[in-house]
């Protein structure tokens, strides 16, 4: 797990970290600028750069708690994910409650002027699509390698595959738009159920019911453990570390020294753990909710790219589905919060890889697994707008704030990513073709 000092110092890029703080300084002055013309602007900034940091930190993703665990045979991210949604409950119940008191009411019920209970846009109407839309999307994040956060900070760090997963991404975002509205007009679009725990259980029912359901999978993740471990199959949960992130050994010079490399590369450089990541991604969603008053979502603002980018060719969108869509974009991407946010997520990861010393554009690709990068884009683009939302605003969010549909919506997208581990395994590189035996 450690290594000397000198491995880390000797020949440290510290020209990038220079021009990470290049980037800061650039953010702020942005910053300020779009706050003249909408005040939550600056905060959507910070908030998603904040996010691409540490979700690069700890190399953390909601597609690699299904593919890991699968993989590896063990379940330490998979643990994580169901630690940062009882830590970003624990928060909402919070929130949500007393929003409650003071007269707020679900958003799906709530007439315009009304106040709304913060976070419960996410309660969804969860229909055939969403199980479909969900399903897709999971299959899709196996073959990109990556969920739309992790696209987005894979982009940050300079991987080629995500900028082209990204491209077809967007591609696929709008004809998704326009599946869920056309499917939703339909006599099946009207089969489903919408339901906000607190109004059925109370606001303490809903969250113990939702613990309970989180101890369940966590059971369910220590009894595969088990079996893995068993058949020989399961990893060193820290076996995939890479040598630069990994802690550094105390040198006696530097043990006592503030300013060293040791405190640089702790700081900056060694890995956060996966529960770390969690926790501090709970706190980062809470702070959105409290400052937006949503939760933290990323493929809508992807629909509104592919509009304003298809109006530029003289692309019309004429139908309802794009209709506050098109609204949005008129009034520029730059006014957008969504786009805000996911543009600080990219810039967020490139400076937590270029404060690390290891940032690169990684642009070669194996021709054999383009395909999958395709088909694995457009999926996850129209699959996350089928199902309204991704594994951030479908799943996490819509979990966090107590609606049912989250929990449907993981099941199929869980199911999905099993569908293209299986079927796929072997047939390109991010899917290896055995479980690896450590």
């Amino acid at each position: 797990m450690k290594q000397e000092n000198t491995l880390q110092n000797e020949g440290f890029a510290w020209s990038q970290p220079i021009i990470a703080i290049i980037i800061v300084i650039s953010l702020t002055i942005f910053g300020s600028m779009i706050g003249h013309e909408k005040a939550v602007l600056p905060i959507q900034l910070f908030s998603g750069v904040l996010l691409g940091i540490v979700l690069t930190r700890s190399r953390f993703g909601f597609a690699g708690g299904i593919k890991r665990i699968y993989v590896r045979g063990e379940g330490s991210l998979t643990k994580a994910l169901l630690v940062m949604l009882f830590c970003t409950m624990l928060l909402f119940l919070g929130i949500q409650w007393f929003s409650a008191q003071n007269g707020a009411i679900p958003a799906f019920q709530a007439a315009e002027g009304q106040a709304i209970i913060p976070g419960t846009q996410n309660v969804h109407f969860a229909n055939l699509a969403t199980v479909l839309g969900g399903i897709l999307f999971g299959m899709g994040m196996i073959f990109a390698g990556g969920c739309a956060s992790g696209t987005l900070t894979d982009m940050g760090e300079g991987e080629g595959r995500a900028m082209f997963v990204f491209i077809f991404f967007i591609l696929g975002s709008a004809p998704g738009e326009w599946a869920r509205y056309t499917f939703d007009q339909g006599t099946f679009g009207k089969i489903g159920i919408q339901a906000y725990l607190p109004e059925h259980f109370g606001f303490f029912g809903a969250f113990a019911i939702s613990i309970l359901l989180l101890l369940a999978i966590y059971w369910l993740v220590l009894k595969y453990e088990a079996r893995r471990k068993a058949e020989g199959t399961y990893a060193n949960p820290l076996g995939d570390w890479e040598d630069f992130e990994k802690p550094l050994i105390e040198d006696d010079s530097e043990r006592t020294s503030l300013f060293s490399f040791r405190t640089y590369h702790k700081l900056f450089i060694e890995r956060l753990s996966f529960k770390t990541g969690a926790v501090l991604i709970a706190i980062i969603c809470t702070f959105i909710l409290l400052t937006t008053n949503k939760a933290w979502g990323v493929t809508s603002a992807f629909s509104k790219l592919e509009v304003a980018a298809l109006q530029l060719f003289g692309v019309e969108f004429t139908s309802p589905a794009f209709a506050k869509i098109v609204e949005d974009v008129n009034g520029g991407l730059l006014q957008d919060g969504g786009t805000i946010r996911n543009f600080g997520i990219v810039a967020g990861s490139a400076i937590a890889f270029l404060l690390a010393g290891r940032f690169k554009f990684a642009m070669k690709l194996n021709k054999s697994d383009l395909p999958y990068f395709v088909v694995g884009g457009l999926l996850m683009g129209f699959g996350a707008r089928l199902a309204k939302g991704c594994n951030a605003g479908a799943m996490y969010s819509a979990i966090s704030t107590f609606s049912i549909s989250g929990w449907i919506f993981t099941v199929a997208m869980v199911i999905g990513g099993l569908i293209s581990l299986k079927v796929f395994a072997g047939k390109m590189s991010l899917i290896p073709a055995a479980r690896n035996k450590k």
